[in-house]
């Protein structure tokens, strides 16, 4: 048999524990706190450009009748802020730098191609006299199309006026560094 005494000593104790166990429950139902952090996120823009040329067309060579000149032009786009130069090798042609040549069979036509219409500093690789065209890109879009003209000059020299009829020709790689 139970005393009441103890008995009520094991109900106020019971009581207390049951209180505790209540609020104990009644935590686990309500927000204990938050935390925080942060998700870094990032990409990186590679630079990069394109160029396409149109053709030079010398037209129709009269030996005796003059130097020819012709220009046409290149277009460059870039990512914007990328700087850039556009350099140009000697061509198929066999020649240098400062005398490329438009071939047909074994014979070479005497031309060159240059950087302003002054026609006085040849359009290279910054090697040998020539020089390279600098510029910014502005971005890839069509509307940001930065336009490079290429001057080109056929002289009416000795050598020109000495070759056969028929049609002459070269090939120009071009070189965008970005």
């Amino acid at each position: 048999m139970v005393s009441v005494k103890h008995c009520g000593h094991v109900t106020a104790r019971l009581n207390t524990l049951c209180l505790g166990a209540g609020l104990l429950c009644a935590g686990l139902g309500a927000d204990a706190g938050t935390t925080e952090s942060t998700l870094m996120v990032s990409a990186t823009v590679a630079a990069t450009c394109t160029v396409s040329s149109n053709p030079l067309t010398f037209g129709t060579y009269t030996p005796g009748g003059g130097n020819l000149n012709a220009n046409t032009t290149l277009a460059v786009r870039c990512s914007h802020g990328a700087p850039f130069t556009v350099a140009m090798d000697a061509g198929t042609g066999g020649g240098s730098l400062l005398q490329r040549f438009l071939t047909s069979g074994a014979a070479r036509l005497q031309y060159n191609l240059y950087t302003s219409a002054a026609r006085t500093t040849v359009w290279g690789d910054g090697s040998v006299n020539s020089a390279v065209v600098t510029g910014t890109g502005k971005g890839l879009s069509g509307s940001e199309t930065i336009t490079e003209t290429v001057y080109g000059q056929l002289p009416d020299t000795l050598a020109n006026q000495q070759l056969a009829p028929g049609l002459y020709t070269d090939t120009i790689r071009i070189t965008v560094s970005y």
